[in-house]
């Protein structure tokens, strides 16, 4: 797998080399290559077809520097590739429509940090593996906008556990959503898949051994749809084209 690091301007996240690190070990007692890079020139088809999934983890705003790099991304996704997106990666490339219908929406608010609760949805999902059905703790309840409606929801804020100072941002941001709001999906797209969990703002997240193991069953998740990269069933030209039917 290869770990991309890099932000565009804007807030950068200090969780990152924590993440990394969680990353690292996770890849070690799995036996996953791994490769860490905050480099956007690692975005070419012949660099990524050796790679059976990328990890983005809180990545935000622009991460490409040129459109052909944002091209072999979305080429690569075609090819069967896969994205593992942690916490702020809906913040990721904000207008690329492109990329929001792949991860299934863009970034719009967050209520502030403090404890609330977490609820799955889909019990028997290999992802949601030894994952707690409700699930106490301290991060960050994201909202998005622009929603791709196809996405698969597997864990849910419970946004009624929220403090309530913020009550009129929570109404305003979750819509017409009545008590649940998604934060953690997969969404299959266009030859290839994205596997999205908004948890994980703190440093801290990083080593509590239940979040290890929730990014651990989503990569494994991942991996086991995997059926090659194979370039040849890509069919995009350009970063913009219309998706394929």
């Amino acid at each position: 797998m290869l770990v991309y690091t890099k932000n565009g301007k804007g807030y950068v996240h200090d969780n990152i080399p924590s993440a990394v690190e969680a990353l690292k070990l996770l890849a070690q007692e799995q036996k996953i290559n791994i490769t860490v890079s905050d480099d956007p020139s690692m975005f070419t088809e012949e660099n990524l077809k050796q790679y059976t999934l990328l990890v983005f983890p809180s990545t935000n705003n622009d991460i490409f520097d040129t459109d052909t790099q944002r091209l072999a991304f979305r080429r690569y996704i075609e090819a069967g590739g896969a994205l593992v997106g942690l916490h702020s990666v809906t913040g990721t490339e904000r207008n690329w429509k492109w990329f929001k219908m792949l991860i299934g929406c863009t970034f719009s608010w967050h209520a502030k940090f403090q404890s609330f609760s977490f609820q799955v949805l889909d019990r028997q999902h290999p992802s949601m593996k030894n994952v707690p059905l409700s699930w106490t703790r301290e991060d960050e309840c994201y909202f998005g906008k622009e929603l791709y409606p196809v996405t698969n929801v597997l864990m849910t804020h419970r946004f009624t556990t929220l403090d309530s100072s913020q009550k009129e941002l929570i109404q305003k941001n979750a819509g017409t959503y009545a008590e649940f709001y998604p934060a953690v999906w997969y969404n299959e797209f266009q030859g290839g898949r994205a596997w999205i969990s908004t948890i994980g703002h703190s440093k801290e997240t990083y080593k509590d051994p239940v979040y290890k193991n929730h990014m651990l069953q989503g990569i494994k998740f991942v991996i086991s749809q995997s059926k090659g990269i194979d370039f040849n069933r890509s069919f995009s030209n350009h970063r913009d084209d219309q998706i394929k039917n």
